[in-house]
């Protein structure tokens, strides 16, 4: 097949001007693009690692045919992942008759300021809010505001504000609202299907044409960084000061993104979820379908981060916290690793093989993720333990799925966990306890003295081993007082977790 033809510029709106860049080093950020190039300073730096939402800008892309707007970090978002996208900063807002925008008056009459640091951030939480849902119900509001941290006037304010934002004008006739047609049709003009490729030797960008296009650029340079959503690799940028030239920037690829529901071999479904598809994408069909799946998702970092983070970013960079690999290994979920035009398929749980090391030869990359859907009657179950409930790193979580037989004994568990090892790894011995076995709490009981054969917790910051394999028993624990309808008991001692 011959090479695409390739353009030298990346190009975008920024608010309502164009943009076309020639000159982009493959790390630098959308923050730093627009407070030292473009002066546009309203988009504050706070942590640099997409935790306090100082930096939150909307970002327009086109999905489905549509426009769709997402509150994302800029703090950790390249400017190589905005190739045909609409950027709105919190300068581009503006009332009727050059009044404050609606959410800028309802935070200033609601008093949901002090210093202002992060204010900017939250009206552009609130604002992408406000256009998805002009009268948000408080749970709505929370959910939206998960990703900005606030310092000093305290969230009921800010809530007291996003309630009232419909009082001051009408979602349907904002800016981005009543000029998303003539934005949607610049934004199709700039989709030229071209590859986009900056710099030279090292010190490359490259967004390539399609997903045939990206498989040949790996195989032929195995060691680019591959960026998708950029909410790890950002932090090896912004905290680790790494250098990850060259790079090609995969999040807008659409062959990428696809989402379909299929059989099995049997009588049962299966969810394919492409490597590029994001939290905020996947949630809608995982949580229909495998509803454990929508508390885990909620907790997933704030709304920016899962905005930008994808669920093959989550598998591929092998990390022993990641929150989706537990659950799909309990689910059986299987793996297509892709290598120029070869595909092979293997089982989620055989891609981890060791702190750091997965199953992807040189060149490979991961392009879909395939999820059976639990049968009707058995039990799933995800639990997630940190140290905050919201937009925190996992300490353990643990992944429960069960079928019991008409006797009530176990015939089938698959338990998996995070935190616990080098790897997301499952907890075979205590299965092989339970199996066969009456689900009782003295099952459950006796199966806790084989955790120490499966893990050997370590001690970090987040936690120390004893609370780590303490909490993991009493997952289990959780798990059956929730399949059998009886309160959880209080019997676990840190003799006992020993």
């Amino acid at each position: 097949m011959a090479k695409p033809k390739i353009r030298s510029e990346l190009r975008f709106l920024l608010n309502g001007e164009d943009v076309a860049l020639a000159d982009v080093a493959p790390d630098a950020t959308l923050l730093d693009f627009l407070r030292l190039s473009r002066s546009l300073r309203g988009t504050k730096e706070g942590c640099a690692e997409g935790d306090c939402g100082a930096c939150t800008v909307l970002v327009g892309r086109l999905s489905g045919g549509k426009l769709v707007y997402e509150s994302v970090n800029a703090c950790i978002r390249f400017l190589g992942s905005l190739d045909g996208t609409h950027v709105v900063t919190v300068e581009h807002l503006r009332g009727e008759s050059g009044q404050l925008h609606p959410v800028q008056q309802a935070m200033v009459d609601f008093h949901g300021s002090q210093c202002g640091f992060c204010t900017p951030g939250f009206v552009m939480s609130l604002y992408a809010l406000w256009m998805k849902s002009p009268d948000p119900s408080n749970a709505e509001i929370e959910k939206a505001l998960q990703g900005n941290l606030c310092r000093c006037t305290g969230y009921e304010a800010i809530v007291r504000a996003a309630h009232a934002i419909s009082s001051y004008g009408k979602a349907a006739k904002d800016p981005l609202a009543v000029e998303r047609k003539a934005v949607t049709a610049r934004l199709e003009q700039l989709r030229d299907g071209l590859r986009v490729e900056i710099g030279a030797g090292r010190q490359r960008l490259i967004v390539p044409a399609d997903v045939a296009d990206f498989a040949r650029l790996l195989e032929a340079e195995p060691a680019a960084t591959v960026v998708a959503g950029s909410t790890d690799v950002g932090l090896w940028v912004t905290k680790h000061m790494r250098d990850i030239s060259p790079v090609i920037f995969i999040g807008g690829l659409d062959g990428l993104k696809t989402i379909s529901e299929d059989k099995d071999a049997g009588d049962g479904k299966i969810i394919s979820i492409g490597a590029g598809v994001t939290y905020t994408e996947a949630f809608a069909a995982l949580a229909k379908r495998i509803p454990a799946f929508g508390p885990l998702f909620d907790r997933i970092g704030g709304e920016q981060v899962r905005n930008m983070g994808t669920i093959g970013g989550n598998i591929a960079n092998g990390s022993p916290i990641g929150d989706t690999p537990p659950p799909l290994i309990a689910l059986g979920a299987m793996l297509t690793l892709r290598k120029g035009k070869a595909r092979r398929t293997i089982p989620l749980e055989d891609f981890f093989i060791a702190y750091g090391r997965q199953d992807r030869q040189p060149g490979e990359f991961v392009e879909a993720v395939h999820v059976p859907v639990p049968d009707e009657g058995t039990h799933f179950a995800v639990h997630k333990v940190t140290k905050r409930r919201d937009e925190d790193i996992t300490a353990v979580l643990g992944a429960f799925h069960l079928t019991l037989a008409q006797d009530g004994t176990v015939a089938d568990v698959c338990i998996a966990y995070g935190g616990m090892a080098a790897t997301p790894k499952r907890a075979y011995a205590v299965e092989k306890a339970l199996i066969g076995q009456p689900w009782t709490e003295a099952t459950v009981m006796a199966a806790m003295d084989r955790y120490a054969e499966d893990f050997a917790p370590l001690t970090d910051m987040r936690a120390s081993a004893e609370y780590r394999a303490m909490a993991a028993r009493n997952l289990l624990l959780r798990f059956h007082a929730e399949t059998s309808g009886t309160r959880a008991p209080l019997t676990v001692t840190r003799e006992k977790a020993a």
